[in-house]
């Protein structure tokens, strides 16, 4: 429950905060004196966006918070799942800043606007005016049905295998495209597969050819100084290999009289022994090189196909070129196996149908078990509300249309005058009838909701009277349930809270403000009169203000 709520620099708001108790409560002032102000701000705790245009003072940031008590409310799994410290007393703050930029929080830990939005659907239900036009639209109608049926649980597994029933067919479409496509193309890509294919590259033979190449261009000039090369190493009277020999034998008769020349000896007995292996090295090469013109012809075809291929398929790489490949294969296996894929794709989807048939026949059933019980609560509530000769009836059809909420359609049909005919809610019934119809229907379902809180903006709207009485009335009964709320212009609703505020407008330093106060049993007898007859009050209109209070 909402226990406590303070605004600071909010439109007519300088600094504000007020506590709630449980039970009823109910707030009164003037028109125009700030009590939609007081509940913009709540919104706005609550996720609602808004922007810098609101702050009273743009030197200043806004900041609101809101306080609830929700030990008794099974929330801790939602925390859990949103990784925020769980505490009874739980506390959301929203801070604007004059740059249109706001924060969120929740006990301190940042947080979206959409898991404030989310939050708020657990803690509050505020029923704005324009909401009980919500009584026309079929997402109420239903979303009240499913929750006293307590089908609301299927009805999201229902819009979750109803978007992949929508998805499984959208693949199917697009299967089935495909396999046309690739039926046209088949001839084609069989082709180019086979064509691949016998062509057969590997993945590193690019390289390997582009280097081949090279050599057999330049086959005699290779040859050239590769002989020279052997000749300078290997010559009998000036050959490095005999130099470096005779080096090595003059440095061996002087190696024991210095570590130096030791180490001299050593390197260039090291040095010679590579010079051997290069000698050797050469030599094999020369024996074996043979730079024949046919392979070079072998070579620039080969290359020349793999430079075709590239060009035919737009790649740039035998990489990206064996990929093409993988992918002509896989068409050409698909177009082969479309049949299949297309049956077990159609397969798919007719389980899927049978699965969502059977469970909108469960939610129908449900729904249809729960109705005669509601159109006789609306009646007796409407009774209560100076409707005797009110009646109600809720057609349920069962379709073989998938709906995000199931299979049914709706109407509510409504008479409030005995022999006229039942008619649609819009039709049929007036401003201040469609008041007392989203009040009963507000009513029940505070009896199967475990909702904390509920806040009523003028439901009362188009009644008076001994209508307003017993709206307040029902009103205090549902505050048994859970805490109630109402801002009201009716003086009959006002004296039913347990408890009573008012808002109020004031001036200070050339500037209004609106502000709230907690009305004592005195201050509650002079507004109630004020509303029942005006600034000027008289004795009679106090004496019945006592009267309504007790």
């Amino acid at each position: 429950m909402l226990t406590k709520l303070s605004i600071y620099n909010y439109a007519l708001i300088n600094d504000m905060s007020i506590s709630f108790s449980k039970g009823f409560t109910t707030i009164t002032g003037e028109t125009g004196a700030g009590k939609s102000i007081m509940l913009g701000a709540l919104g706005l705790v609550l996720g609602k966006r808004a922007d810098s245009s609101v702050l009273m003072n743009q030197d200043k940031k806004c900041v609101i918070e809101a306080e609830f008590h929700i030990q008794d409310y099974q929330l801790e799994s939602f925390f859990k799942e949103n990784d925020l410290d769980y505490e009874a007393h739980t506390i959301i703050r929203r801070e604007l800043l004059s740059s249109g930029k706001s924060r969120a929080f929740i006990n301190d830990t940042p947080v979206r606007l959409s898991l404030l939005n989310n939050l708020q659907n657990s803690l509050i239900d505020i029923h704005s005016q324009h909401q009980t036009l919500q009584l026309n639209d079929q997402n109420f109608q239903f979303a009240l049905i499913d929750a006293l049926a307590g089908t609301t649980a299927l009805t999201k597994q229902f819009l979750d295998k109803r978007k992949k029933f929508n998805r499984l067919q959208a693949e199917l479409e697009q299967l089935s495209i495909q396999s046309q496509q690739d039926k046209n193309q088949e001839d084609y890509n069989l082709f180019l597969l086979r064509e691949l294919e016998e062509a057969n590259f590997q993945l590193a033979e690019q390289e390997e050819l582009e280097e081949k190449q090279k050599q057999y261009s330049n086959g005699e000039l290779i040859q050239q100084n590769l002989n020279e090369a052997f000749q300078i190493v290997s010559n009998d009277e000036l050959g490095v290999v005999n130099q470096m020999h005779k080096i090595i034998f003059n440095l061996d008769k002087i190696k024991s009289f210095s570590k130096q020349y030791d180490e001299l000896y050593r390197r260039l007995e090291s040095s010679y022994i590579d010079l051997k292996d290069i000698e050797s090295e050469l030599e094999n090469i020369l024996e074996s090189i043979l730079f024949d013109p046919s392979d070079l012809d072998r070579i620039n075809n080969r290359l020349q196909l793999l430079y075709d291929l590239y060009k035919k398929h737009k790649v740039v790489s035998m990489d990206e070129l064996l990929k093409v490949k993988d992918e002509l294969a896989e068409k050409v296996e698909n177009t082969s196996n479309a049949e299949e894929h297309l049956s077990l794709k159609k397969q798919e989807i007719e389980k899927e149908r049978k699965t969502l048939i059977a469970l909108g026949k469960k939610i129908s059933n449900q729904r249809k078990k729960t109705i005669p019980e509601l159109e006789k609560d609306l009646v007796y509530v409407l009774n209560e509300l100076g409707i005797p000769e009110a009646r109600f009836e809720i057609k349920l059809d069962s379709t073989n249309q998938f709906f995000d909420n199931g299979t049914d359609q709706i109407a509510w049909l409504f008479s409030a005058n005995k022999g006229s005919r039942l008619g649609s809610l819009k039709q049929v019934a007036s401003g201040g009838e469609l008041s007392r119809i989203m009040l009963a229907v507000k009513s029940i379902l505070a009896l199967h909701s475990k909702l904390p809180t509920i806040l009523f903006d003028e439901i009362d709207t188009g009644v008076s009277g001994e209508i307003a009485l017993k709206m307040g009335a029902i009103m205090k009964r549902m505050s048994k349930k859970m805490q109630v709320i109402s801002i009201t212009h009716l003086p009959q609703i006002a004296a039913k809270g347990i408890e009573q505020m008012k808002v109020y407008k004031y001036s200070q330093e050339q500037q209004t403000h609106t502000g709230i106060k907690r009305l004592n049993i005195e201050e509650r007898i002079q507004e109630i009169a004020e509303m029942l007859g005006g600034k000027n009050i008289t004795d009679t209109a106090q004496k019945h203000a006592l009267q309504l209070l007790q």
